[in-house]
């Protein structure tokens, strides 16, 4: 996931809206947990993004006005497409303290 986010980049990632960060491991290749961040959504895969467009910003935008960092986990992805990136993208426009872990290479 991370060489296709960096060689095949979504344009919202090569365009600098974006800021991708390789994070810990386990011994099984899964992302450890996050050291900070409400969960506020979780979805089993990319193409759950677009489909559920309208919730992740509707869990976004209601989820109030303090400082910890909103986070959206999808489960598992093989890449992450333009289209798939686009609901969390525009979402994050209006909640500047959103992150998208994605756990797992599928």
């Amino acid at each position: 996931m991370h060489r296709q986010l960096t060689v095949q980049a979504p344009q919202g990632v090569a365009g600098g809206e974006v800021v991708v960060e390789v994070g810990p491991i386990d011994a099984e290749g899964n992302l450890e947990p996050p050291r900070a961040g409400q969960v506020v959504l979780s979805l089993p895969s990319p193409e759950a993004l677009t489909r559920q467009a309208v919730d992740v910003r509707r869990v976004l935008e209601g989820a109030g006005t303090g400082i910890e960092p909103l986070v959206v986990v999808v489960e598992a992805a093989e890449q992450l497409r333009d289209e798939e990136l686009a609901p969390v993208l525009d979402a994050a426009r209006h909640s500047l303290r959103m992150i998208l872990r994605i756990i797992r290479n599928a």
